[in-house]
């Protein structure tokens, strides 16, 4: 029944995070301990537009050749690869179970419970589960996990890793792997604060994803539709350039002198409504009121000025996070200039850090 490839925590050892999204390839590779990580490599590519929708590979072809050019180029070894569905593929549910099942007994029970919720025959369903602990209101009883993902979309991203010469071992669901990314940079910015409201803000090409947590653990989130290349559309409609051209100039940051007032600022403002809209959905679905930290990661999150004003409109402190702070980082990565854009890799970051049993 279970074969959604160590969805939930179990140790993986020389396993590296790949995260595969509609802007491209990016690779993180980790060695060390949860205590004290070290960065010993990452890398990145960007594919052409359609080539990846919603993290299903479409030009499979196309993008496995990609793929084994970015190992080639940085000479990355590893076999064994952790990546991750987007939340919206994935289904998950908490069920509460009798503590004394048998590992048969509690199988049996989630594939039962499974039939009721899930839309699709199981025959045509990845599915894995963990135990999560003892319930709070009933101690004689224990929550269970589960998640299914339809299974053509798991074997999407195995083919494409075996068409690389991979081994897909982890498929996880991207909003764990961005928690536990999260949960290792607040134990940083907030030491000994276990209640502290977090939100995350993952800002993509296309969507930006408001993660709300608590303690490590995911009390809500939502995708809003606004992302980096809503600037990059608005910079080769002031400009009269192609989106590829826009595209390159944004990165560069080779733009005219009007740049900040014309383009940049209008589009900063409609994303930072676009967030005050998600942030009322979130109030209004969660006991909280207020978020005691923002953390802003994501390629379209490193946009100037964005970060200060999310800060004034949420009035919470925001901070662009770089998903490396305090690690080691080994010889070969330190002038790395990637590493100027680190927040682009907070999901293959996550997935990497599955290598250490969490």
């Amino acid at each position: 029944m279970m074969d959604l490839k160590s969805l939930f925590s179990r140790r993986q050892e020389a396993i590296i995070g790949m995260d595969i999204s509609s802007w491209g390839i990016k690779v993180v590779g980790l060695s060390g301990s949860m205590q004290q990580p070290a960065l010993e490599f990452l890398a990145s590519s960007r594919v052409p537009s359609g080539h990846i929708v919603d993290g299903n590979v479409v030009k499979i072809n196309e993008v496995a050749d990609e793929l084994r050019s970015v190992l080639r180029n940085n000479r990355i070894k590893a076999q064994r690869v952790a990546l991750a569905l987007p939340s919206s593929a994935v289904m998950t549910k908490k069920i509460m179970v009798d503590t004394d099942l048998s590992p048969k007994d509690l199988e049996a029970q989630v594939e039962e419970e499974a039939r009721q919720y899930i839309p699709f025959p199981l025959e045509e369903v990845s599915l894995d589960f963990c135990k999560v602990g003892a319930n709070p209101q009933r101690p004689e009883m224990t929550d269970v996990m589960i998640a299914a993902a339809r299974r053509d979309r798991v074997q999407n991203l195995q083919e494409l890793v075996e068409l690389a010469g991979l081994e897909a071992s982890v498929v996880e669901v991207q909003s764990y792997a961005l928690r536990l990314a999260t949960k290792r940079l607040a134990d940083i910015h907030l030491p000994g604060q276990e209640s502290a409201v977090v939100l995350l803000l993952k800002v993509g090409a296309g969507r930006t994803l408001m993660q709300v947590s608590v303690g490590g653990a995911i009390v809500y989130e939502r995708d809003q539709s606004v992302g980096g290349d809503q600037l990059t559309q608005r910079i080769a409609a002031h400009y009269s350039l192609s989106n590829e051209v826009a595209e390159a100039k944004k990165v560069s940051g080779a733009l005219p002198k009007d740049f900040e007032s014309s383009v940049l600022a209008p589009y900063v403002s409609t994303t930072v409504q676009v967030l005050e809209r998600g942030m009322q959905f979130i109030y209004n679905s969660t006991p909280y009121t207020k978020v005691n930290q923002i953390f802003l990661t994501g390629g379209g999150a490193m946009a100037p000025g964005l970060a200060a004003a999310i800060s004034t409109a949420l009035q919470s402190p925001c901070i662009l996070i770089n998903p490396f702070e305090g690690m080691n980082l080994a010889p070969q990565v330190r002038n790395n200039p990637r590493l100027q854009d680190a927040p682009l890799f907070i999901g293959a970051c996550g997935l990497a850090l599955r290598r250490f049993g969490l």
